[in-house]
Parts: structure tokens; C-alpha cells; sequence
């Protein structure tokens, strides 16, 4: 046995089979490459469903954490630490906003916007106990707890998890008429990722977002951004938000914010909406710990340059213009997507998304399928043209273009 074909197998032996992840082990990475146990170089075209925005090892984020394990890594909420006030008033800057919840997550901070608001609803807008309604997409991703599961319309992600929390309305996504007539007078909260990501890359139609934001600040209502995904610097734009000059209620955040190095999630928004807590009403021994202040503190400085966004909306670019050539030709049905980011529904006479991503891997190029035909391509933002370019000939060569 190679030593690939041994790790997998000690792999499937003692780990729950909750993944199906393609056949390559991984041993090291820098920027956009990574390099498995065999010595085989691999271009990442994936970066973590957006978690490594910035690239592996990026030595701002690797240095930044290496600084602060020499100094302390937790303390729990139990007391105060020196970089917890810092990350909190920077990644409320960066959002426009005016109060920061760090937890680890994204599903975490998914449950914690929930929590938030219901609270919210009963305390400040005064729904009557226990009738907070929250409004969801169809074809949504949040993550897998058994609250998010029970408003996804995912059979695979939620059958046999049941009994399932109530409290929600699912509407077809992109459909403002739908949604309009759900919120009620119970409807605490519209739940959206603005660009629904492991539903194959869904950018709404154009005047979606807006509609949605009149529509909850004439009810009463909030508007939660789930940017988990979509922000910081993914789609060309700080938040996928910013492209239709959306500013939501609550931002929740995760990926990125971690750079790749430790999970950081937060929930954002301003003082009217977050503080409805109280001591012991939420929390989470790891959120807002000092090693993920640290790493999420540079995160936020590398953002407020404009430096990343500015490359993923310029190479962004030109990946949609070279992903577009290729529909019609019989190969590719349809692309979507925005930044440097992007689904790609490939033809069923072409293969399965998974057999595209398999024939891409013996390629050396790394993506991931999703909803049986699509693969999603989402490289670190830190990418060269011209390894982009190389990815993108690997692409033309499987579909045989």
C-alpha cells in the first residue's frame, strides 16, 4: 500500500464516515498549493469553502498566531484578555456596526444569531413568548446542529435527525413575493446567505437584496446576513451585500475570519439588537479566545486595505469570462457566481460532479462537487493569474475543450 492508500484506510477505520472527501492526503501547503504525503503538488482551487481567503501559511496570519501562542491562548469568558477588546471594536468597524458575539463556528454563530433573534423579538419588538418566527431560504445552507437542519430542505443533511426545532418558514430563495407574504406579525428575523454557497453558487436576482431590506425595516423585522461564506472578500466586495449596497441588521461571520489558522465566528449588529444579552444567556468557553483575537485581528487589517477585495474582483473577472466560454459547447450547462467564486453546472453526458472533481485531482487540480452536477471553484484570493489560468486549462482539458 502507498502511503495515500494507508492513511485513507486507518481513516475509514476510526473515523465516522460523515465526509466523503476525494482520495489525496494532504501533508503541507503554501498560498494556493498544497503538497500530499507523496510529494505530489496540488493547485487548491477550494480554499476551504472560503476559510483560507488568504492563502495557506500566509506568514502575516502564521506570525500573528506564532506572537500570541508565546504569550496566552485562552483565558474562558471568566476573565478579560488584552486582544479581546481589539477584535471586537475593529470587526465592529469593518462591519459598520457596534457590537461583536465571537464564538468559533459558523454554526455556531448560525444558533447564535437565531438565539439573538428570538430574544429580540420577545424583548424589543414584543412578540408574544414562544411565537418568534424566523424566515428562511429553500436550498439554504447554515450548518448541521439539529436547529439548522430542521429549516433545510436538504434531505441528505437532515433526514433521520428529527424530531426538528420549530420556529421556521422556508420560501423559495430569490422570490420576494414568497417572503413577503410569510412575515407576519410573529417574524422576528429573515434568515439569507446572500450568495448560497453549497446550493451550487445561487446569486439572486438583481433587486433581491434591496427588496428584502425594505421589506424587513418596514415590518419590524431583522434582516441576518449569513456571510459565512460569502464575506470577507470573496465575491470582489467585502460582504456579497456590498454589491447591492445592502447593509443587513446582523452580519454572521466565520471562514475567513480565522484565516485558515483557528475557527473564529462572530455575530455582528448594532447595540439595539446585541444587547438584549445578558450575563449567562449565551456563551462559549473558546469564543473570543486570545489566539483567535489575534489571528482574527489581522484577518480584519489585511481586509481594511482593500487589497484582497480588489484581487477578487479583478481575477474574479476574468475566471467568470474564461468559466463562460466554456457553456454551450456541450460540457457545461450553466456558471454562477460572483468574485472569485463560482459553480459550475457541468452536462450529466460529461460525468457527475464528483467524477469531474476525481479527474481534476489526477490532474492536480483540487475542487469539490456539490448537488450531484456542479463543481465549485473558489480558489484562495492570493492566486496568480497564471496558476489560475493553469486550473482553468486542467478544467478544459477533462470536459475535452
Amino acid at each position: 500500500m502507498t502511503s495515500t492508500e494507508r492513511s485513507i484506510a486507518a481513516a475509514e477505520s476510526h473515523s465516522a464516515h460523515n465526509y466523503h472527501p476525494l482520495p489525496v492526503v494532504v501533508a503541507y501547503a503554501e498560498g494556493a498549493w498544497m503538497t500530499d504525503v507523496e510529494g505530489r503538488r496540488y493547485l487548491d482551487m477550494l480554499a476551504g469553502y472560503s476559510a483560507l481567503n488568504f492563502g495557506h501559511g500566509n506568514r502575516r496570519l502564521i506570525n500573528a498566531a506564532k506572537a500570541q501562542l508565546d504569550r496566552v491562548t485562552l483565558t474562558s469568558r471568566a476573565f478579560h484578555h488584552d486582544r479581546f477588546a481589539e477584535f471586537c471594536t475593529e470587526l465592529a468597524a469593518l462591519c459598520g456596526k457596534e457590537m461583536v458575539l465571537p464564538m468559533n463556528t459558523g454554526a455556531e454563530a448560525v444558533e447564535t444569531a437565531v438565539k439573538t433573534a428570538r430574544k429580540w423579538g420577545y424583548k424589543v419588538k414584543g412578540v408574544p413568548d414562544g411565537r418568534a418566527k424566523i424566515v428562511v431560504a429553500g436550498n439554504n445552507f447554515h450548518g448541521r446542529t439539529t436547529t439548522i437542519i430542521s429549516f433545510s430542505t436538504d434531505e441528505e443533511a437532515r433526514a433521520d435527525f428529527g424530531p426538528y426545532t420549530p420556529g421556521f418558514e422556508i420560501v423559495p430563495y430569490g422570490d420576494l413575493a414568497a417572503l413577503e407574504a410569510a412575515v407576519d406579525d410573529d417574524t422576528v428575523a429573515v434568515l439569507l446567505e446572500p450568495i448560497q454557497g453549497e446550493a451550487g453558487v445561487l446569486v439572486p436576482p438583481a433587486g433581491y437584496l434591496p427588496g428584502v431590506r425594505r421589506l424587513t425595516a418596514e415590518r419590524g423585522v431583522l434582516f441576518i446576513a449569513d456571510e459565512i461564506q460569502s464575506g470577507l472578500g470573496r465575491t470582489g466586495d467585502t460582504f456579497a451585500c456590498d454589491h447591492e449596497g445592502v447593509v443587513p441588521d446582523v452580519y454572521v461571520l466565520g471562514k475567513a475570519l480565522g484565516g485558515g489558522v483557528v475557527p473564529v465566528s462572530a455575530v455582528v449588529a448594532n447595540r439595539d439588537v446585541l444587547g438584549v444579552y445578558r450575563p449567562g444567556e449565551h456563551g462559549s468557553t473558546f469564543g473570543g479566545n486570545p489566539l483567535a483575537c489575534a489571528v482574527a485581528l489581522e484577518v480584519v487589517a489585511m481586509l481594511k486595505s482593500g487589497e484582497f477585495q480588489q484581487r477578487a474582483a479583478e481575477l474574479g473577472e476574468h475566471l467568470h469570462h474564461e468559466l463562460n466560454l466554456l457553456v454551450g459547447g456541450g460540457a457545461v450547462d450553466a456558471v454562477r457566481g460572483r468574485g472569485l467564486w463560482a459553480g459550475v453546472d457541468i452536462s450529466p453526458s460529461h460525468g457527475t460532479g464528483r467524477q469531474i472533481s476525481e479527474r481534476l485531482m489526477e490532474r492536480r487540480v483540487l475542487v469539490k462537487d456539490t448537488h450531484g452536477s456542479t463543481i465549485r471553484i473558489a480558489p484562495p484570493l492570493v492566486i496568480s493569474k497564471e496558476d489560475l489560468d493553469w486550473g482553468l486549462d486542467q478544467l478544459r482539458a477533462v470536459l475535452g475543450g
